[in-house]
């Protein structure tokens, strides 16, 4: 019962899917008629994600005072993130180039359904730099409120949120108000999400109807190459992490105390759940307590090799789907350096997936209306993509005491809890 209770949103949206994609099987393009509906979804979602955004991520900027204390450690806890992190993200896109998701299916079809969408997408020739200022910025304020530039909300929200963070006592009354206006957006979000398997069952009805079945292949390859990922990465990866942390004995500390974390985070499908095993068990591995009480609290929210791996899988979906080349070298950087946001720094915003999915859309310039089809992948590899999420954080606490402590901290922290014994 409990498990039906942890797993109860993402069968929901599974059943909706299912039955929207066997509905969209029997009934082919008459399917249509539910259009509206799915639309009605799509719409609700446009309209909150600007507040949503804002609020979100200015109100976690300037909430973030007590995190000026332990600087070395949380140095430490940066670089490590972020090198997992891209490792993920390279290995993501290395993965899905061996193994194309949509062999076989017939990508034009897709077009004919975006055809009447206003994609205004800009073709013109710009520099490097001058595309990374377009990327960042806009040209005026009200252009920020457009769910076409959601990288350039982002890095305004964080500006606001700093801002009010440095004007200490006189920025907590916006801080309290940003605060409030974040936990009121999450509410409106889970609002609308009670919708969320209507919508999306007639969506994907639609999708399935105009496609036809073909397109019901790609997911399943899309799954199968997240799985054979994620078995790669957890066993292999998190078993060299563990031995750059602590060598042999490491090695052997890590998968002596790793099942637990791993088996909660399968049965919950919740990195937040996960924080009281995974602190336990880090501390077993002998993580100082000062490292594990803020690695794994922080992990939780802000480092998701499991959540890049997925950002990987939609960006590169969109890029096959849409036929546009990944194999130039701004390609290639821009696809990992959008999934590494994507699952990096987007996780620690509430509704972070599905802002980190807008903007995938607004970075490459996709139709909004392709929102449901790799939200649909977001929903496939949840259980696997929490698994990596979660459990990587205990073997990072052991990878930030070896760069806070030294090479020998683990048998230091052994010959310690031997004097104590003794």
């Amino acid at each position: 019962m409990q498990l039906l209770k942890n797993y109860k949103e993402t069968i929901t949206l599974l059943l909706a899917i299912v039955i929207g994609g066997i509905a969209g099987v029997i009934f082919g393009q008459d399917s249509s008629v539910v259009k509206p509906f799915g639309d009605l979804f799509l719409n609700l979602m446009f309209m909150i994600i600007v507040p949503l955004v804002f609020f979100s991520v200015s109100s976690a900027i300037a909430n973030i005072g007590e995190m000026k204390r332990l600087g070395k450690i949380l140095g430490a806890i940066v670089l490590v993130f972020s090198v997992t992190a891209i490792i993920s993200a390279v290995l993501g896109y290395i993965g899905i180039r061996i193994y194309n998701p949509l062999k076989g299916v017939d990508t034009s079809a897709i077009m004919n359904i975006m055809a009447d969408t206003d994609s205004d997408q800009s073709t013109e020739a710009l520099s490097f730099l001058d595309q990374l200022v377009k990327t960042f910025t806009v040209s005026d304020f009200p252009m920020l409120f457009s769910k076409s530039n959601m990288l350039q909300l982002i890095v305004f929200s964080i500006l606001f949120g700093l801002a009010t963070a440095m004007a200490g006592e006189k920025g907590k009354p916006v801080a309290s108000l940003l605060a409030s206006g974040s936990a009121i957006m999450m509410n409106v979000v889970k609002v609308v999400m009670y919708y969320a398997p209507i919508g999306l069952g007639c969506y994907f009805a639609t999708i399935v109807g105009e496609l036809g079945p073909q397109i019901l292949n790609g997911y399943v390859r899309v799954f199968v190459l997240y799985l054979a990922l994620s078995v790669f990465y957890y066993f292999g990866f998190f078993t060299l992490y563990a031995f750059f942390a602590g060598g042999k004995e490491g090695v052997r500390v890590f998968w002596k105390n790793a099942i637990t974390p791993s088996i909660t985070a399968i049965a919950t499908c919740s990195s937040a759940a996960c924080i009281p095993v995974n602190l336990a068990a880090v501390k077993k591995m002998g993580v100082p307590q000062d490292i594990a009480e803020t690695v794994i609290p922080l992990g939780a929210n802000t480092h998701k090799d499991g959540s890049v791996f997925g950002g990987v899988c939609k960006i590169v979906f969109l890029f096959l789907l849409f036929d546009k080349d990944m194999t130039s070298f701004t390609s290639v950087l821009s696809i990992i350096g959008v999934a590494f946001l994507v699952g990096a720094v987007m996780g620690a915003i509430p509704s972070g997936g599905m802002i980190g999915e807008m903007l995938i859309l607004s970075v490459f310039g996709f139709p909004p209306e392709v929102l449901p089809i790799i939200a649909v992948i977001s929903t496939i590899i949840d259980i696997p993509a929490t698994l990596l999420n979660s459990t990587g954080n205990t073997v990072c606490s052991m990878m930030v005491s070896r760069l806070i402590e030294g090479k020998n901290w683990l048998s230091q922290r052994a010959g310690k809890l031997k004097e104590r014994i003794g």
